[in-house]
């Protein structure tokens, strides 16, 4: 029997704001909140995750580990990993829910994610953040900004963007007709494929796509286990159904490729490396003779994010916004500033010593030290590989102003780095590194056009960049040539930090498709429009008025 219930009113969803972001000060409730659950989350672990399908916990005996990245010696959860027979199950399943769940009056649907908003900032908020500091590696701000506000904001805000989406009508109608039309969601299930570096992503990876009716098969990041499979745990408790998103942790290449080679997938909807999203591109292409329609795609990728400094800068403030563009999560954000373009007289002004002493005064340990600014990168690989970046640099010429070493002995720690390039594309200008590795270029001051071609040119990449100016003709120019250069810029502000509701955030190029995660731009991608026109007038002849004679 369907859920479908009769809808006796047109429903207008609360009003809806940025959820408040709690500051941890020294003596705070909330500091001492959540130092009660890191002390609780750390007694339990290691926590066993299983594969969720259906509603029903699937264990595999296939298991992996989820490591705590400031003390590799321990683990946040061992996961069951999920085999051909859980994906097959995962996705059948998801089909057979896909009926009533988009049947469901919108109403409901938006109540549940409402609901699931509210858990995450009230009842879940300080386990969430604990999950997202001892398994990602997030400090309590940083934790508090993704898991806490961010996620709760993609709930609640997606909740208003779809309103407004089903709000957008045909806006005339001839005489005796009514148009109108319907967004349904697509014909088949959604694959969600979410990063390690967001919590936030987590959820609104298969979130987003769900809000709108869909089914959805979630693969979490590998590093991000715990905290995605609390998020999962919100999700059931708001009410969604069991079948509508199903939980498959496993291994990439596996998972994947058994979602995308099924005839019922309709949609990627990823978070990643842009290799792995071009690859999954071209498998997909391959596929379409196997799909009953054109798949949607839509991802979010890589960043070689920037910051240019304009000889009218104000020096402090644009140093203390490239500290934090450059090293907060330790540039493990896509947006996270790795390209600084200083005027020569503001660099020689004041700006490369004060930026070097504010550096210096980071720390850098395990994130349950509450005066550490920086934590562990998420594992051996991204160690590995930001440390050989540097060597390149080096090797290439490049001089390394601070920091350029790390120590992997307890915890994956890098310092904070600035490398000085004479080379505007240098290995560090043009490679994605995603780490604390910032590389600086130096212009003359006349040189500030052939400047913001070298942004535009240098990287693949077009996903955020900050022009720091006190000049309007300046900020006007720069904002004008680079328009192409990232689909989110900032004036006199880090490149990092989009918030729902008001930043969209996304990029072009090798950067991603552009949805604007944050705004209702992206919930457009997983509808198909049906229009619906309906006469009251019947025709009394089928000739027209010009056969007439």
């Amino acid at each position: 029997m369907s859920l479908a219930t009769p809808q006796l009113a047109a429903f207008k969803v609360p009003a809806i704001d940025n959820e408040p972001m709690k500051s941890y000060a020294l003596g705070s409730p909330e500091r001492q909140a959540l130092q009660a659950a890191i002390q609780e989350m750390e007694q339990g672990a290691p926590f066993e995750v299983p594969c969720v399908v259906n509603g029903v916990e699937v264990k595999t005996g296939l298991m992996a580990k989820q490591l705590m990245p400031h003390d590799h010696s321990r683990h946040l959860c061992t996961y069951h990993e999920a085999d051909d027979a859980t994906v097959a199950s995962a996705i059948d399943g998801a089909l057979a829910a896909k009926s009533e769940w988009e049947s469901l009056p919108w109403s409901d649907r938006a109540a549940i994610f409402l609901k699931a908003a509210d858990l995450v900032s009230g009842k879940y908020r300080y386990k969430l953040m604990a999950a997202t500091m001892l398994g990602q590696g997030k400090n309590a701000w940083q934790a508090e900004i993704d898991a806490a506000a961010e996620l709760s904001d993609f709930f609640r805000f997606g909740v208003k963007f779809v309103e407004e989406l089903y709000a957008q009508q045909p806006a005339k109608n001839s005489a005796g007709a009514w148009n109108r039309v319907e967004y349904r969601a697509l014909e088949g299930f959604v694959l969600a494929v979410s990063p390690f570096n967001f919590t936030a992503i987590g959820g609104n990876l298969p979130g987003v796509p769900a809000l709108v009716g869909n089914v959805v098969v979630w693969k979490p990041s590998p590093a991000a286990t715990y905290s995605n499979y609390l998020i999962y745990q919100i999700l059931a408790e708001a009410g969604v159904p069991a079948g509508v998103i199903q939980f498959v942790p496993g291994p990439p290449p596996e998972v994947v490729s058994q979602a995308i080679n099924h005839p019922s997938f309709a949609a990627l909807h990823f978070t990643g490396s842009t290799f792995v999203f071009k690859k999954l591109w071209k498998d997909i292409a391959m596929n379409l003779d196997k799909y009953r329609g054109y798949p949607r795609i839509v991802g979010e990728t890589g960043g070689k994010n920037f910051h240019v400094i304009h000889k009218s800068a104000e020096i402090r403030n644009a140093v203390l916004q490239t500290v934090r563009g450059a090293f907060e999560y330790q540039g493990q954000k896509c947006s996270a500033l790795s390209r600084l373009y200083v005027s020569a007289s503001i660099w020689n002004g004041g700006f490369k010593e004060e930026l070097l002493t504010e550096i210096a005064k980071i720390k850098v340990g395990t994130p349950l030290d509450w005066s550490n600014f920086m934590g562990p990168v998420i594992g051996r690989p991204a160690y590995d590989k930001i440390m050989s970046y540097i060597k390149k640099a080096k090797d290439a010429g490049g001089e390394v102003l601070i920091g350029g070493t790390g120590d992997d002995s307890k915890g994956y720690f890098i310092q904070p780095t600035v490398i000085l390039t004479k080379d505007p594309k240098s290995v560090t200008m043009v490679d994605e590194i995603f780490g604390p590795v910032v590389t600086v270029y130096v212009f003359e001051d006349n040189d500030f056009d052939d400047t913001l071609d070298l942004i535009d040119q240098t990287t693949e990449y077009a996903l955020t960049g900050a022009i720091f100016s006190r000049d309007r003709a300046a900020l006007i120019k720069a904002t004008n040539r680079l328009r192409n250069s990232a689909g989110n810029v900032y004036y006199n502000e880090k490149c990092t930090g989009a918030v729902v509701g008001q930043q969209p955030f996304g990029g072009g190029r090798a950067s991603g498709t552009n949805d604007k995660a944050g705004s209702v731009s992206i919930f457009y991608r997983f509808v198909s429009a049906r229009s619906i026109k309906e006469n009251f007038v019947g025709l009394e002849q089928f000739e027209y008025p010009s056969n007439l004679v």
